[in-house]
């Protein structure tokens, strides 16, 4: 899920929000200010109930952040790098850059997940009756019990044994640890998920059809999402059957064009496209001969045009924090999901610092398809 707008770094992981996540604060917030709060508490102005509806929705995606946060600290404790946690509109997602490497490891970055939801909503329900008890507002009171009853039901919900939801973590952690095998135990969650998904999608729609309940179209796009989740995860395994072990030095353009981040675009264009530019995307080199980002067509074509005799490159480019970067010993199977992810879905090699080559999705399904036909077995 690509965000759409950063938040920065939290406890140093990269944090951004999807333009979707406005759907999941709309619904909150409606849901609370039209229905549960005037039905429980009625006789209060509208702009209260929409001003406490709106402040509850904003700590519930706080909740949920701290949800991915923990997934995210605990899996680099284990040694899993993180690459960033997005929010949208069905929750949030910590990007991590590889799988974990044991069981063991994979119990305690799933588990955590859950665990958090359930203490902050234990934190919650305490609060509520502590304020219950000072004689509190009963709609602020009813507000934080809500918060509190909605964290028990993610914590309950994410700990099913399903792909891909924590529970499948744990659940694959439970298979990859009986059998020693863990392309099988992902399969297994997969199945789970996929399972779980298509009945939420039937009880959704029997809820909308027999029953006239609107709310029934929640859980059937929750189940629509965990059926291609599973699905994805699913056939993530069967790339990793069939790419297992294999380096991104194999896959890799070795040596590619490079372009100095001094350059001016006018100068760049004029070598192009029938010349040493003739390709799409470029890796940016600073003037020590390091990699300082990269650089699109694209990109480039948004510069105004009589503005680019004096525009240089890295006026335009991707800086390299904003790049995905994979080291020539990293796994195809862990990188290719980062570029699936990304905005250029292109990949930098770098080798101290110094661009080595460049890997594209391109290159990735070539070697797919070779590496597929010459391991398939005749009939």
């Amino acid at each position: 899920m690509k965000e759409t707008l950063s938040l920065g770094r939290i406890a140093g992981v990269r944090v951004g929000l999807n333009w979707s996540v406005l759907v999941i604060i709309t619904l909150v917030t409606v849901t609370l200010a039209v229905g549960r709060f005037p039905d429980a508490h009625p006789g209060h102005s509208a702009w209260a109930y929409w001003a406490l509806a709106l402040l509850a929705a904003v700590v519930f995606l706080a909740s949920l952040l701290a949800h991915e946060l923990a997934h995210a600290v605990v899996a680099r404790r284990n040694g899993v790098e993180v690459d960033g946690i997005t929010l949208w509109m069905l929750g949030g997602v910590a990007r991590l850059h590889s799988e974990a490497r044991s069981p063991g490891a994979e119990v305690r970055i799933a588990g955590v997940g859950p665990l958090t939801s359930a203490v902050a909503g234990g934190v919650f329900l305490g609060l509520a009756v502590w304020l219950d008890a000072l004689n509190a507002s009963r709609l602020v009171v009813e507000a934080v019990a809500w918060l509190g009853g909605i964290n028990i039901v993610l914590a309950v919900f994410n700990a099913l044994p399903a792909a891909p939801l924590d529970g499948g973590r744990l659940l694959r952690a439970f298979l990859w640890h009986r059998t020693g095998d863990r392309l099988r135990a992902t399969r297994g969650a997969a199945v789970a998920g996929r399972t779980l998904g298509w009945f939420m999608i039937v009880t959704g729609f029997a809820a909308m059809i027999f029953a006239g309940d609107l709310s029934g179209l929640w859980p059937a796009l929750i189940g629509w999402f965990l059926i291609a989740a599973a699905t994805a995860e699913e056939r993530q395994t069967e790339l990793r059957g069939v790419l297992d072990d294999i380096p991104v030095s194999r896959v890799m353009t070795r040596v590619p064009v490079t372009v100095p981040a001094t350059m001016t675009l006018a100068s760049f264009l004029a070598e192009g496209p029938f010349g040493r530019y003739r390709h799409s995307a470029f890796p940016v080199l600073a003037q020590d001969g390091t990699a300082a980002g990269l650089v699109t067509v694209r990109l480039i074509n948004r510069a105004p045009f009589p503005a680019r005799s004096s525009t240089t490159i890295g006026d335009v480019m991707r800086s390299l924090p904003d790049v995905i970067t994979a080291a020539p010993d990293d796994l195809v199977v862990d990188l290719l999901p980062r570029l699936e992810a990304s905005r250029d879905h292109r990949a930098l090699v770098l080798d101290d610092g110094r661009v080595v080559g460049l890997v594209t999705l391109a290159d990735i399904a070539r070697a797919l398809s070779w590496l597929a036909t010459s391991t398939r077995p005749r009939t």
